[in-house]
């Protein structure tokens, strides 16, 4: 999702001293016969680790490989307004989540300006310009050449350097993503180096691992890639679950509590969910007002809420997404696997 390979030059301090004490760390560390080149899996795994991560604004600009920059202009769903700042995401948001089962739209006034993944900043001056920009993003994740999001190295981060006789000249030290890329891809073909190992990185946003090699570095991103594609097809099937539920009627096919079949409670009811997040249970009596929400994490969650009703509280809960599909939903409650629920469409 990330290329365009022009990128600004950006000067390193290297320490180029020939000391008996950099002999030994490199001997320590056991660097010294795993030099890498600008060709190294190593030197293409950090450099696609430290591109720039435009993803946060997904929601907007639909690619990862760049970000938008303030102010823009953009008509959302039919309404315009001016970003100045991230606190105006929220605006963003809120409009296109108003309904669940309509087509969002958000169509920019050119000319607007980027950051890609290389750290520059360019202008796209029309449509056709922007619609050019997300192929190369596509293409570039179809050929494994994007960022790698999901691994964020803890910085600073010590480069040792050598000669082709894989000697060592120098080390540095690095303190950013945007000064590890910049080394990675600007690296001639007789530069030699090693990264001193161990260093920290958070792995999928919230798990801190220690990096110990080149092929450890290889493993760690395998399986926060793995995890990260788990994340990204649960948001998919969220998305999809939301589009069945709008404006779709559910009767309760199935209710076991602790191994109870307790479905009879609440056969009467039906179960109306619109498309602003409201849902309603009727009966014969009465009708019961309620929210829900669907979400995902590395699974989907389906959040139902109803007030006023005590028949229904077993019904409040955030009900982990087991199976579903256009006619019945399958539903186990996220704080104890003994509470299971099926929907049914009527």
């Amino acid at each position: 999702m990330k290329t365009l390979k022009f990128i600004t030059s950006l000067v390193l301090t290297a320490l180029l001293t020939l000391t008996s004490c950099q002999d030994e760390i490199s001997e320590e560390s056991g660097l010294n016969p795993n030099t890498n080149t600008a060709n190294s899996a190593a030197t293409n795994n950090f450099k696609r680790t430290a591109m720039y991560d435009g993803s946060f604004d997904d929601f907007l600009d639909g690619m990862s490989c760049s970000s938008v920059l303030f102010p823009v202009t953009a008509t959302i769903n039919n309404t315009e307004i001016t970003l100045l700042s991230q606190l105006d995401y929220t605006t963003v948001i809120n409009i296109l989540g108003e309904f669940t089962n309509d087509d969002d739209a958000v169509v920019f006034k050119f000319p607007i300006r980027v950051k890609l993944s290389n750290y520059t900043e360019v202008e796209i001056k029309n449509q056709s310009e922007y619609d050019a920009l997300m192929e190369t993003c596509n293409e570039a994740e179809q050929n494994a050449e994007d960022a790698i999001n999901c691994l964020e190295i803890d910085y600073p981060v010590t480069v040792l350097t050598f000669n082709i006789n894989a000697e060592q000249t120098g080390s540095f030290v690095l303190q950013s993503n945007q000064e590890l890329y910049s080394y990675m891809n600007n690296m001639n073909n007789d530069e030699r180096y090693s990264i001193e190992y161990p260093f920290t990185a958070t792995a999928n946003g919230d798990s801190v691992v220690e990096i110990t090699s080149d092929l450890d570095l290889q493993t760690r991103i395998e399986e926060c890639s793995a995890t990260e594609d788990t994340i990204e097809e649960a948001e998919e099937n969220a998305k999809n679950l939301e589009v069945i539920l709008a404006d779709s009627t559910f009767k309760i096919e199935s209710l076991i509590v602790a191994g109870i079949d307790t479905t009879n409670e609440l056969v009467d009811y039906t179960i109306e969910f619109s498309n602003d997040l409201t849902v309603i249970a009727k009966n014969t009596t009465e009708t019961v007002q309620g929210t829900y929400m669907v979400s995902s994490e590395l699974d989907v969650i389906l959040a139902i809420n109803f007030t006023g009703n005590t028949q229904l509280e077993i019904l409040n809960n955030n009900w982990v997404v087991k199976s579903f599909n256009e006619n019945q939903i399958t539903l186990e409650s996220s704080t104890t696997t003994a509470i299971k629920l099926i929907l049914t469409k009527v």
